[in-house]
């Protein structure tokens, strides 16, 4: 899966407007990364990527990019 694609799966998952994240975007300027956007990103990595997401691995997430690094 490219970077796009998880970028798009992102962008539904918070329900968010296409073409809104780019890989730069700070996620404190994201309104949808609150408790319950960290909450559906561990339920994508688990359901879309076989991943456990565990709390303190989503603290250090600064940018879409680490979150997309994650999901490699």
């Amino acid at each position: 899966m490219t970077n796009a694609e998880k970028i798009a799966l992102l962008e539904e998952t918070w329900e968010l407007d296409e073409g809104t994240l780019k890989e730069d975007t700070l996620l404190e300027d994201v309104d949808a990364f609150d408790s319950m956007g960290k909450l559906s990103l561990i339920v994508l990595c688990d359901d879309e990527f076989n991943k456990k997401l565990p709390g303190e691995v989503i603290k250090g997430f600064k940018t879409v990019k680490d979150i997309l690094d994650f999901m490699n």
